[in-house]
């Protein structure tokens, strides 16, 4: 971990969410992307920007696809430096010579993305923590990199807008945009909302959504951190950096229900708090969500997750037609269940995330179009719109929410920076307050 005397410069909030969006359309006219690699190579590089467990994860999946073989490990970036060390051990320990990420190539801090982005991959992975999506999104788009990003997208309207605004920039210079929504590319998952849609359950009437887990990791604050530092290393509690877990962690179940849907909700109400994490030293986000979503078309979703040791853990989204229902758990276990029938259970075949990568290098190699984040994007803003009615204890549209102004990163991204939430004098952090908190 770099000490705040080394930090970069200072960075406004508005350059972190607009800026380099900004800078992404103000070079539109240059036309569309170069080859994806060097003219007379197949070699595919790859930049890891983010490279805790779900990065390292990523670039294990990358490495290991099954359509193109000829991919490199070619820079790593964090903002510590211990995640670098462990990443590139487990990767190298695996892939071997499909890890080249010389100590040149390795960067930390809170600019290291942009270091990364300029090291000369084709694809850059970003994985760090949400909050810090949007910006490296723009900054990739500018420098006509193709992307996969790690999923929510975003953690409030401001930056969903940042997004959507990066990925239009993309679309125009051809670039590819991945995912990771894997329930997208899991067998089971994509044949039966296929058939759903088709009528095998017949008119949706409602979908159910759950993610209950026994908690998540805490880490303790260590001897000389900053706040900046110590939130940015605990980012899973704070709402600026994770958007809360019912943005960070159940946009799977939401995406799934508004994938079923073929839509987005036009409204939301919910109720959720802090019943357990209530303890100096952890963080401000909620432990408990339950969230009703509208669509347009009358059908309904019905959303839980929380977060609580010694609860009922669950991992599932339901589909309820006038002709039956479906039931899809995490690990695309698909259950179906058609009035009248015995109940029809599919078995999983292979994890969808590596078939998320298998989909985007053939897709790359084969110079096909390929864009996942417009509806990523739209899933991302329906858990923002369902943190909103849990935080408020109000009835949000989904007008409201996206022209929100309400922004939770602090006003500089710097390790010597104030952020926005900080703890009482007993050391506890205030959290949201459901009839007084605003959204807008």
């Amino acid at each position: 971990m770099r000490s705040p005397a080394s930090s970069p410069l200072p960075v406004s909030r508005r350059d972190f969410v607009k800026g380099t969006t900004t800078a992404a359309l103000s070079t539109a006219a240059l036309g569309a992307v170069a080859n994806v690699h060097a003219a007379g190579s197949d070699e595919i590089k790859l930049a890891l920007v983010g490279c805790g467990g779900r990065g390292t994860g990523a670039a294990a999946d990358a490495l290991g696809n099954h359509a193109h073989s000829n991919v490199k490990l070619f820079a790593l970036a964090d903002a510590f430096e211990g995640p670098i060390d462990r990443a590139l051990g487990d990767l190298k320990g695996q892939f071997h010579d499909k890890v080249d990420v010389p100590p040149e190539r390795r960067f930390v801090g809170l600019d290291a993305y942009e270091k990364a982005i300029a090291a000369g991959a084709d694809v850059v992975m970003l994985c760090t923590p949400p909050g810090f999506r949007p910006a490296h999104l723009a900054a990739a788009v500018a420098a006509r990199k193709n992307v996969f990003l790690e999923k929510p997208v975003a953690v409030d309207a401001p930056g969903y807008r940042a997004v959507k605004l990066a990925n239009d920039e993309a679309k125009r210079r051809g670039l590819s945009i991945a995912v990771g929504h894997h329930l997208r590319h899991a067998k089971n998952h994509k044949e039966v909302v296929a058939r759903i849609h088709d009528g095998l359950i017949g008119d949706l009437l409602f979908t159910r959504a759950y993610f209950h887990t026994q908690g998540i990791w805490n880490r303790p604050r260590q001897p000389g951190m900053s706040e900046m530092q110590y939130q940015v290393n605990n980012w899973y509690h704070f709402v600026w950096l994770s958007g809360d877990h019912h943005v960070e962690q159940h946009v799977h179940g939401i995406d799934a229900c508004n994938w079923i849907a073929r839509g987005v909700p036009t409204r939301a109400t919910g109720l959720g708090g802090r019943q357990v994490r209530a303890e100096p030293g952890i963080g401000e986000i909620y432990d408990h969500h339950c969230v009703q979503y509208t669509y347009g078309d009358g059908s309904y979703s019905f959303s839980e997750c929380s977060q609580i040791a010694g609860t009922w853990s669950n991992f599932s989204h339901h589909a309820h037609g006038t002709k039956g229902r479906v039931s899809f758990d995490g690990n695309d276990l698909v259950t179906i269940h058609e009035n009248g029938k015995p109940p029809l259970a599919l078995k999983p075949v292979r994890d969808g995330h590596q078939v998320e990568w298998d989909d985007f290098m053939a897709a790359i190699v084969a110079g096909k179009p390929y864009n996942e984040l417009d509806g990523a994007a739209d899933s991302t803003m329906t858990a923002i719109l369902g943190r909103m009615a849990t935080y408020t204890g109000q009835l949000v549209t989904w007008d409201e929410a996206v022209k929100s102004d309400l922004a939770y990163a602090p006003e500089r991204i710097a390790w010597d920076a104030a952020p926005r939430s900080k703890p009482g004098p007993d050391g506890i952090y205030p959290c949201a307050l459901p009839g007084l908190t605003k959204a807008f």
